[in-house]
């Protein structure tokens, strides 16, 4: 199963940081979030990766080549300033990518251990949620046995880890398009799984989280 990481985003949040660095690249614990996921992964078994680009695209890929020094293999799916969204980003590597493939936001870090996305339930989409953050109190999506729900009493946050069957996109134009329209209609369908992830997870959103994290990770090395 290949992995898609997404990295084309602007990163409007993060300014000035992302003026003159793509979002991935930024550091904590000494290597950029990138580096971080793409360690993870390998680690997990996911040795073939696809990473879209747009924003200071060229960056990225002096950084991490062809993925050789990670022991993974990287294709690079470009898109053109000012990117595809998450729908559209997937949809143009969906050639690269095969019938399911894990997808993973280059923007967060997290100690989830990749290799459960090996056993998840088939279906067009598996999201791991996590407990909501103090930013986003009202969460995502409810987690209703073992499936994704629109609605539901106790809503969770989509980590931003997921894993999707080629058909999730069927119906899908090449273009710029978001993904959650997909996966609430999939939700209508019965047809998204999903887990509880309990364990550390960061959203990147801010320099403020950003240098927490660094601090934090300073720490426990």
């Amino acid at each position: 199963m290949k992995a898609m990481i997404l990295a084309a985003g602007r990163g409007e949040r993060m300014r000035p940081l992302t003026d003159h660095t793509p979002k991935p690249l930024l550091e904590v614990g000494g290597k950029a979030l990138i580096e971080h996921l793409i360690e993870a992964l390998a680690t997990a078994g996911f040795h073939e990766l696809v990473i879209n680009t747009a924003h200071l695209g060229a960056q990225l890929v002096t950084r991490l080549g062809d993925g050789g020094r990670y022991g993974v293999a990287i294709e690079w799916s470009p898109e053109p300033e000012g990117a595809l969204e998450t729908g559209g980003g997937i949809m143009q590597a969906l050639p690269r990518l095969g019938e399911r493939f894990v997808v993973v936001n280059g923007d967060i870090w997290t100690d989830y251990p990749f290799v459960r996305l090996r056993q998840v339930p088939a279906a067009l989409a598996h999201l791991v949620l996590v407990d909501n953050p103090l930013h986003h109190a009202h969460g995502d999506f409810a987690l209703n046995d073992g499936r994704v729900a629109v609605e539901g009493r106790t809503r969770l946050t989509f980590s931003g880890i997921g894993v999707y069957h080629r058909d999730l996109f069927r119906d899908c134009r090449r273009g710029k398009f978001p993904l959650a329209p997909l996966l609430r209609a999939a939700m209508g369908e019965n047809q998204v799984s999903g887990e509880h992830y309990r364990g550390r997870w960061v959203d990147i959103g801010t320099p403020e989280r950003l240098q927490e994290l660094d601090r934090a990770l300073g720490r426990r090395g």
